[in-house]
């Protein structure tokens, strides 16, 4: 039985048992209270409102095989409930990191080995590749704004810590990243010495997830399936304590997998965008993967006692030589949308690079920030395809970054280490209350007119962008018409309005960009 035709409170509790779910647990995938469903096990005839049966139908739509099954059969009055033959997934690609992904899921779900798979099939028959790209396009449209106020409604800050909000010429515009007065208008060099991340000894051991969690990562990985969404299980460094200062960045990271991220906290964006899109309440209580994983400021903070995955992202300027067609020297600015094949931040709009930080062969030093955004030049910007961790999940070269291998644009800028030819600086560091991430950003600044000229050309971003946009600091305008796009990712335009702001001050006569002040949002 797959489809009813009103629902009573038979029906529901018929499949509350189906889902094997409490009354708690039930309520809360509903999003109604416990005694609410108490009264439908006490009154089996009652009719249920027109918007408790949408999401009931919603649920039995999604539910697997085995779920759907159940309930028919608790429906005929049937309590026996023999076993039901687990569908075939021939559908579901073999390969290794598919298959991690799903033993992950039994593994953390508590699960017999293959019920990841079976349900994984199950969700299948239900989705196909239009309509889940219609559910991210639909997802896409949602204004960074909306998200940047919802979160902002659904947490409470306090000092020291403030949401990163501006006025752009006046305009405000807000974002969803908490941080510290403290933490922005760094002007830090990086590789020199004064960023400096320690690595943990300790591993991450993953909490198991719940019910309701464990469903939500099968729809992920359903979704993934329907639509090729590339998930490696590479390593990923974990967050586990942070000081910054204008003076300096340290801390210490430790490893884990980046499977414990994406199939639990990257859940959490998916979740609060489908609240907004259908114009459902989005505080607290009513938001389960984000009361669970992420309930308060204290957990957003509290680093060590949670998964805090996150990364560094830049915004990328080069200076250019007048040309006729424009109006002078300047500094061209990149911009990307990204893929929609990609986990994070798809099919917005973001700086480049932009990148999760992880080891790619030495663990101890690749912990500091300088050499991820290296190895996200080379990638991204570069034309690199044995350091994307996506393709070379098993590293065997011994120094990928060694100067006999880097691309000649990577290579002019490791022979010319003046800070007057070009500057790598980290700009502010927060948390962006999404999926909770750390974040940190920075300017790549490159001064020299002579790179352009030589390597300009070989510029060409990898298969995690779209599109690639550019955009000149003399054109005023244009930024200004960038900056306030609503397809931005919070932490890109955190990213890009700290690079831009730091542009302006050392640009000298290449640039003519908007003034960008800081404001403190509670």
């Amino acid at each position: 039985m797959d489809v009813v035709d009103t629902w009573t409170g038979h029906h529901a509790s018929a499949l509350r048992q189906a889902l094997r779910l409490t009354n708690e647990g039930f309520a809360d995938r509903i999003g109604t209270v416990v005694r609410t469903v108490a009264k439908w096990n006490a009154t089996p005839d009652m009719v249920l409102t027109i918007e408790l049966q949408r999401a009931l139908d919603t649920i039995l739509t999604q539910a697997p095989t085995d779920v759907r099954s159940r309930f028919a059969l608790l429906l005929r009055g049937d309590t026996s409930l023999p076993p039901v033959e687990m569908p075939a997934a021939p559908e579901i690609p073999a390969d290794e990191h598919t298959s991690a992904a799903l033993e992950w899921l039994d593994r953390t779900a508590r699960w017999p080995a293959g019920a990841s798979r079976a349900r994984v099939a199950g969700r299948l028959e239900m989705v196909s590749r239009a309509g889940v790209e219609r559910q991210r396009a639909v997802r896409t449209n949602l204004s960074r704004e909306a998200v940047a106020n919802s979160l902002a409604a659904y947490y409470r800050t306090s000092t020291p810590w403030v949401l990163h909000t501006a006025r752009v010429d006046g305009v405000p515009v807000s974002t969803s990243v908490l941080t510290r007065p403290t933490w922005l208008d760094l002007r830090l060099p990086l590789g020199v010495g004064r960023d400096t991340m320690a690595l943990s000894p300790l591993t991450y051991d993953p909490p198991g997830v719940d019910e309701y969690g464990a469903l939500a990562a099968v729809d992920r990985l359903a979704s993934g399936v329907a639509t090729d969404l590339r998930i490696v299980n590479a390593p990923l460094y974990r967050l586990r304590r942070i000081s910054v200062s204008p003076e300096g960045i340290n801390g210490e990271v430790g490893i884990a997998a980046f499977l414990d991220y994406a199939l639990t906290f990257d859940l959490l964006e998916g979740e609060l965008s489908d609240a907004l899109v259908n114009q459902r309440e989005s505080t607290p209580g009513s938001l389960p993967l984000r009361d669970r994983y992420l309930p308060t400021i204290a957990a957003v903070t509290n680093v060590d006692d949670r998964l805090c995955a996150g990364g560094a992202l830049s915004l990328f300027a080069v200076a250019r030589p007048a040309r006729r067609a424009r109006n002078g020297r300047d500094y061209l600015i990149l911009i990307q949308e990204r893929s929609p094949q990609v986990l994070n931040a798809a099919r917005r709009i973001a700086v480049i690079p932009k990148s999760f930080h992880g080891p790619l062969v030495d663990y101890s030093e690749d912990a500091q920030i300088y050499r991820t955004i290296e190895r996200e030049m080379e990638e991204e910007l570069f034309g690199r395809d044995d350091v994307d961790s996506v393709f070379t999940h098993h590293q065997r070269s011994a120094d990928p970054m060694h100067p006999s291998r880097l691309s000649a644009p990577m290579r002019w800028l490791a022979e010319h280490p003046d800070p007057a030819d070009w500057s790598m600086e980290c700009t502010a560091v927060g948390f962006n209350l999404v999926s909770g991430n750390y974040e940190i950003a920075n300017l790549i600044a490159i001064h020299n007119e002579s790179w352009w000229e030589q390597y300009g050309g070989d510029i060409a971003a990898n298969w995690e962008s779209g599109s690639i946009r550019r955009y000149s600091t003399l054109d005023r305008d244009s930024i200004l018409t960038l900056i306030h796009d609503p397809a931005w990712s919070n932490e890109g335009l955190f990213a890009a309005l700290q690079g831009i702001r730091r542009l302006a001050e050392i640009g000298g006569n290449r640039v003519d960009l908007p003034s960008i002040e800081w404001e403190a949002r509670d």
